[in-house]
Parts: C-alpha cells; sequence; structure tokens
C-alpha cells in the first residue's frame, strides 16, 4: 500500500530561506501545500505554540486555525504543539509547559518561534539550547494574559495570547522560514490506500478517534468518545492524520516525564482522503522531516491543508475497516 512522504531536502538544499538571507516566496504555503493568499505570512517564520489538553482547558482555542499539530503523551494526559504559519488565532490557548521532546520534535521548522508557559531547569536550558526561539511567557510575559472564562479552573488552565503578539516578538534579524514538511497530491490525483472511516488510538489515558467526514472532506477529533470542539472553530479537524508510533523513554530532564524519540524509526499509519495506508516512517537527525514509506514501498501524497501528527505507543491504534460507517 502507498504511504505518505514527509520529506523535505537537507538544510543545505531546503526551500527554506537561512538566517539572512531573503526568502524565496513558493506558489504553495510549505505546511500546507495551499495557495498563498498573503505573501507576507509565507515569508515569517513558523511559531509553535504549546496548547493545553486538560479537562480544565478545553475547550481549547485556535486548534484549528494551526497548519500542523503534533499530539504529544505527557503524564497520563496529552499536550498539542501548534504549528502555525499560513493562519492567525485570536486568542489562543490555554497554553501550557514545555517537556525536551519538543526539542527533538520541532527541528524540521528552521528557527521556530516557540510559546510555552514555563519548565522546569532542564526543559529550560533545552529549549534555550535549541534552535527554536524561545518567546515563552517567563521571558515575555506582556504578550499573555490570564482568562478564566467564566469558569472555575485552576490558574495553571487560564494562560492565552494572540499569535500577532508572538509573532511581534520575533527577532529583528532575518529567521529561516519552514521548508515543506510533506509532499501534496494535485486536485486530479488518485488518493492511494484501501477505504476505511478512521481509527482509533489510545494516547496512553486520552482516547483518540479521527472519522472521515466526506461531506467537509477532512476527518473530525473525538476525544473520550464525544466530539472534541473548539471555543472557536467548531470541533478539531484536519485533512490528514499521521500516527507514528514511537518509543517514549523518561526525560532526563524529568524521570517521570515521558519524552517521546522521534529520531530513528518505526511504523506509520496515515488517513486522507477517506482512505488508508500502513507502512514505516524514518528520521536520521534531529533538522530532518519524516519519511513515510508504505509497506509495498510506494511514496503517497498528502491532501493539501491541515495535518494532524498524532506520537502514539506502539501497538496504541486501531484501523476501523470499510464495512463501519463514520457517524
Amino acid at each position: 500500500m502507498p504511504a505518505v512522504v514527509a520529506t523535505a531536502p537537507p538544510p543545505s538544499e531546503s526551500s527554506g530561506s537561512a538566517p539572512g538571507t531573503s526568502p524565496v516566496i513558493d506558489e504553495v504555503m510549505p505546511l500546507t501545500g495551499l495557495a498563498v493568499t498573503d505573501p507576507a505570512k509565507a515569508t515569517r517564520p513558523a511559531l509553535v505554540v504549546k496548547i493545553d489538553n486538560h479537562p480544565q482547558a478545553r475547550p481549547q482555542v485556535g486548534l484549528n486555525h494551526a497548519d500542523i499539530v503534533f499530539e504529544e503523551n505527557v503524564e497520563s494526559l496529552t499536550r498539542f504543539a501548534a504549528v502555525f504559519h499560513s493562519d492567525d488565532a485570536d486568542p489562543v490557548g490555554p497554553i501550557r509547559s514545555a517537556r525536551t521532546q519538543d526539542v527533538l520534535l520541532l527541528g524540521s521548522l528552521g528557527q521556530p518561534l516557540f510559546s510555552w508557559s514555563g519548565g522546569n531547569r532542564g526543559v529550560s536550558e533545552a529549549v534555550r539550547a535549541s534552535q527554536m526561539v524561545d518567546i515563552g511567557a517567563p521571558l515575555q510575559p506582556r504578550a499573555y494574559f490570564r482568562d478564566r472564562r467564566g469558569r472555575r479552573v485552576d490558574v495553571e488552565h487560564t494562560l492565552f495570547s494572540r499569535t500577532k503578539d508572538l509573532y511581534a516578538l520575533a527577532p529583528p534579524v532575518p529567521l529561516a522560514v519552514p521548508g515543506p514538511q510533506f509532499e501534496y497530491r494535485a486536485p486530479d490525483d488518485v488518493v492511494a490506500g484501501r477505504e476505511s472511516p478512521g481509527a482509533d488510538l489510545a494516547m496512553d489515558n486520552v482516547a483518540v478517534g479521527w472519522r472521515w467526514a466526506p461531506m467537509l472532506g477532512a476527518y473530525l477529533r473525538t476525544q473520550g468518545n464525544r466530539p472534541h470542539d473548539t471555543q472557536d472553530a467548531g470541533q478539531v479537524s484536519a485533512a490528514n492524520v499521521i500516527i507514528l508510533e514511537v518509543e517514549y523513554r523518561p526525560s532526563p530532564a524529568a524521570a517521570g516525564s515521558p519524552e517521546a524519540q522521534t529520531i530513528g524509526s518505526g511504523r506509520v499509519t496515515v488517513l486522507s482522503g477517506g482512505k488508508v495506508v500502513t507502512g514505516n516512517w524514518t528520521r536520521p537527525e534531529l533538522t530532518a522531516n519524516y519519511s513515510l514509506v508504505a509497506d509495498d514501498g510506494q511514496l503517497v501524497l498528502l491532501t493539501p491543508g491541515r495535518t494532524w501528527i498524532e506520537l502514539a505507543r506502539q501497538g496504541a491504534t486501531t484501523v476501523l475497516p470499510a464495512s463501519v460507517v463514520a457517524g
């Protein structure tokens, strides 16, 4: 079966711009494959916002404006790394702390701005030693605000910002524009794979489901067998869902914190266009993208649009057969 390829050229040949050079505007946005509608957005760096997924943080705001969203296991729950580039969110959050796995995960984005609420000493040192540009709340408190949204919630679930305010914190020197993370098919290309309405997976204690909605041309996300709704843009949706099976090890910054090993290889399941393909992912180094190759050695192009990437433990995913009708 064919599968997705998420490859990009090595840094020396990347379509993203090196620091201090003038970025080249492509015809499509690099993180979605959709046509450029705002050249100013096409030349800015990526912005990563760590978004809370604790029950008290729901519904989140801004997730459906991100180009790419990673879901990672944290202590018994999950957290999102939402990557903005072609769109903005006002507001966005709730914003939470980082993990050392974020440094491993985000190295292919060039020099992304990194928005987070803070972390322990080991995490803070890892973030500030990385290629990411730290614009977190500890360094830039004026760009953040607290909002309980009329509810009784603990204060750690009340931190928000606006992507335009976060972008305003970018340093005056030019930053690398993210290169393409995936390859996309043309409108008349046949969608590869076998028919499937979606998949279910266990992100530790969070039951996640993705269901194909043909009328929308997108997958809709459920969480705990209920629609995962956002405050500003309805149910979480994506054109593509990539489920990477990864090993989790104890973080060097905190033994009780899991760290997804996203450099290496493993199995992958890809949902796109109402079909599913399985194969293997490889990523040889920090700055490389994921190369995803199907079990038959073929490559498949993604549907242009938003992509969610689930960092699942091995054996945690169930692909639904075509006979199951999506709700």
